[in-house]
């Protein structure tokens, strides 16, 4: 049976309620914007009776598509790239098609969180396709696995918000992968040996923000842990 549908406010408050009181109506213009659009999505699709899980399971089937478009010899990556867009958009509004229909669930949490992750493997497995070091794939996404385990426990002891929004985020993740799948398109227009080293420097940028990032978060939980003890 589907809720009743919130407005945006409604909306606004349930979504900062689930996400460690960060309220989107505060954000940056850009992030406002995104979470405004997942917002009236998941309005038209609660509107018709479509579901969270199965928004959540498109995003994951989008997400498996990126590394197989990504060794396509003609525009593989820049086709790689507009699936990862796609699958942004999908994990954005499953999310939004829960809060706004009075229909989010724990269950249904755990398997956006697992979307989340396997969605990164598929983009990490085609990083390493297009050419980057597997161990520098490896440890980006042991990285950010790190990231949402360290936060996943913290919760779990005793720490009642975020902690940190750090650089190391899924946002951050999310345009990493698109813009670095982008850049390795744009690069093998050029040369066609180009688009490994490009890629290359972009599972660098990622180890980098999420390493940065984990460090962030390990503090904040430090501090937020001491205080509520």
């Amino acid at each position: 049976m589907v809720g009743t549908q919130l407005n945006w406010d409604e909306y606004a408050t349930a979504w900062a309620r689930l996400h460690g009181g960060f309220d989107p109506r505060a954000a940056a213009p850009v992030v406002r914007a995104w979470l405004r659009f997942a917002y009236h999505v998941g309005f038209v699709l609660g509107r018709l009776r479509v579901g969270p899980t199965p928004v959540t399971v498109v995003g994951v089937l989008l997400c498996a598509c990126v590394p197989l478009f990504a060794v396509r010899p003609q525009n593989g990556p820049f086709l790689a790239a507009l699936f990862v867009l796609l699958a942004a958009v999908a994990d954005s509004v499953d999310g939004a098609v829960a809060v706004a229909t009075n229909r989010t669930s724990r269950l249904g949490y755990v398997y956006d969180s697992l979307a989340d992750r396997l969605g990164e493997v598929a983009w990490l497995a085609a990083f390493w396709l297009v050419g980057a070091p597997g161990a520098l794939v490896v440890t980006a996404g042991a990285l950010s696995w790190l990231h949402e385990y360290v936060r996943a426990r913290a919760v779990s002891a005793g720490m009642r918000e975020l902690g940190a929004v750090t650089v190391g985020e899924r946002p951050t993740r999310v345009s990493v992968a698109l813009v670095g799948l982008l850049l390795a398109g744009l690069t093998g227009l050029i040369e066609p040996d180009l688009p490994a080293g490009t890629i290359t420097m972009a599972t660098a940028v990622w180890v980098l923000l999420a390493g940065f990032g984990l460090g962030q978060l390990l503090s904040a939980v430090r501090r937020a842990l001491i205080d509520a003890g």
